[in-house]
């Protein structure tokens, strides 16, 4: 199970920190992702990291404006979004993954349930 908190209501240019805590006791073993969702599209891949936190990758819509990093001790994950844009107005869901990582949303074996993000300009 993973429970979200954070996300709401900011203005252009603004941050906004994302957690996502799991309660699995093999947490570490998990790789972690972070994927959004407007009306109407296809939820999308934002960034991920790896069980051993030593790799990280990003959609190039966020590269150098979010960073996702773990706490494997406290079971959670978190996503730190600077210099926010309208466009990053979404649900925000997190994953888990088993070892590795991916970009593809169906590999994932947990989800989050969600957590709005507006930006408003």
């Amino acid at each position: 199970q993973l429970v979200q908190s954070g996300g709401g209501l900011v203005q252009t240019g603004e941050s906004l920190r994302l957690s996502c805590e799991g309660s699995e006791r093999t947490f570490s073993s998990y790789s972690m992702g972070w994927f959004r969702q407007t009306p109407g599209k296809e939820r999308e891949f934002v960034a991920l990291i790896g069980w051993r936190s030593t790799n990280t990758n990003y959609a190039d819509s966020v590269k150098d404006r979010f960073t996702i990093s773990r706490d494997n001790d406290k079971n959670t994950v978190y996503l730190q979004m600077n210099s926010l844009k309208p466009e990053d107005t979404a649900v925000y869901y997190c994953a888990a993954k088993y070892f590795s990582g991916s970009l593809d949303q169906s590999e994932y074996d947990y989800w989050g349930q969600g957590t709005q993000v507006t930006v408003s300009s």
